[in-house]
């Protein structure tokens, strides 16, 4: 695996932003909220989500999904109403965000977005002014839509195509 912290699973549009035709009377809350902490402290709600997504969809080996990075990185998990894990990602001391991961089941709903906002503010408290991350080649549109722009070749992680993407915070 070229790079074991940075795999993203994003299919479709889950921007937080209203469409144009929305009225502020249509619009309603998120239905979800997240939680920011360490691994020791979300280890048990984004795990199975990586699993699902990363492990059982995509046929990653388990060996290369869970790594030691884990317990050094700042995971996000979006939770429903019932307290449900929907959405997790994580971002690395060196400011790449990655194993952002949406449950099949909710995605198109704006957890992935709201995911990733979460780790790009965390990465701006951090200092960073650049975040990256390795974007499956099939979720490249859903970062770009965030600012990401691509850079390099595509390659191969976990036998996925993939790209590396940056952007200014």
């Amino acid at each position: 695996m070229t790079h074991p912290d940075h795999r993203a699973e994003i299919v479709t549009d889950q921007s937080t932003q209203p469409k144009k035709s929305e009225t502020r009377a249509e619009l309603q809350p998120n239905p979800w909220r997240l939680e920011i902490g360490d691994w020791s402290a979300l280890q048990a709600r984004a795990a199975p989500i990586r699993l699902e997504v990363f492990v059982h969809e995509q046929q990653v080996p388990l060996e290369e999904e869970i790594d030691a990075l884990d317990a050094e990185c700042i995971h996000a998990v979006a939770f429903d109403a019932q307290g449900c894990a929907l959405a997790t990602g994580r971002l690395l001391p060196d400011g790449h965000i990655g194993r952002m991961a949406v449950l099949k089941t909710v995605r198109g709903q704006g957890l992935g977005s709201a995911v990733l906002q979460a780790l790009m503010q965390q990465a701006r408290q951090k200092g960073f002014v650049e975040a990256a991350l390795s974007a499956q080649t099939h979720a490249q549109a859903f970062y770009a839509r965030h600012g990401f722009v691509p850079e390099g070749a595509e390659y191969l992680d976990a036998n996925i195509p993939h790209v590396l993407m940056r952007k200014a915070l």
